[in-house]
């Protein structure tokens, strides 16, 4: 298991052990069947993953890089709004019949706006303000647009990235107000370690500090006992190393059943733009063969 996996397990341990349930309140998340969702929260939570040490991937369960991938590069290089652009099929749900989200995610990162050094979208202001003021504490972006939140089919989960460069090292957070943590969590995370791996590459710099700000971090209700399952894997591997070990301490847990796998990137691509999703590959990656079905509240 891998760092992300830690992170992972001690968040949900968290939630289900101290979180508070809304079971007493209205909600907006449906399940298929009409049921209302209803989750178990911590508020609040913020995780860091040192990119110089391994690329933080969930090994408890496979993760799906490809795909991850190809949805972050729709938002912020395509910086695209229609599902017709996407490869897979996770944001059909909230597309209209010409296959629009609105005025959502890619949206919201390609609109111009005007600064005195001319006009930029919200990446492109970012690539221009790392290379051109590093030093700057105001190289962000937000999808948070209150005027356009009417014509938004999905108000932005993941929705502010601040970026901050110590010497020659990019660091990021991301701030999101709400994350399913079986659905997303492990997706998010790895997006965004690319998404900070593709600017410094950009920008000349190392990739650093990945930090994440979860405001609402949840589980839902039909997803408790999965979560469980999950944190009883995790528990049996931890236990079984400390068999086999004298004397464990934080390092020798990280040698984990299945070791964290290398991210390749291919050296020839230095801009942003040029990257695909052919240019990353996960080395030795290898995760447990738990692979539950699970419903995703809409």
């Amino acid at each position: 298991m891998s760092r992300a996996d830690e992170v992972f397990i001690r968040n949900c341990r968290d939630i289900l052990e101290h979180g508070v349930w809304d079971t007493d309140r209205q909600v907006r998340p449906r399940w298929s069947d009409g049921t209302p969702a209803h989750t178990v929260k911590r508020f609040a939570v913020v995780n860091r993953y040192d990119l110089r040490e391994e690329f933080p991937i969930l090994t408890l369960r496979r993760q799906y890089f490809r795909s991850a991938l190809d949805e972050l590069l729709w938002i912020w290089q395509k910086k695209s709004n229609n599902v017709h652009e996407l490869s897979t099929r996770i944001w059909d749900a909230w597309a209209d019949e010409n296959g629009s989200i609105g005025k959502a995610y890619g949206y919201q990162l390609g609109v111009k706006h005007h600064y005195p050094e001319g006009d930029f979208d919200q990446v492109d202001r970012v690539l221009w303000q790392l290379r051109h003021d590093p030093a700057s504490r105001r190289i962000l972006t937000s999808l948070y647009n209150f005027q356009d939140l009417h014509e938004m089919a999905l108000y932005p989960c993941a929705y502010s990235v601040t970026f901050n460069v110590s010497g020659n090292t990019l660091n990021a957070i991301l701030n999101q107000r709400s994350q399913d943590m079986l659905t997303a969590n492990g997706w998010n995370v790895m997006q965004y370690a690319i998404l900070l791996h593709m600017v410094a590459i950009h920008c000349g710099m190392k990739p650093g500090i990945f930090a994440h700000n979860i405001f609402d971090c949840h589980i839902y209700d039909r997803h408790e006992e999965i979560v469980k399952e999950m944190i009883s894997m995790f528990d049996a591997s931890v236990a079984d190393l400390y068999e086999n070990r004298k004397t464990p301490d934080i390092d020798t847990l990280a040698s984990r059943p299945y070791p964290n796998p290398k991210l390749w990137i291919n050296p020839e691509k230095k801009n942003f733009y040029d990257f695909t999703v052919d240019d990353f590959k996960l080395v030795d990656y290898q995760y447990c063969d738990f692979n539950p079905k699970f419903e995703v509240a809409i």
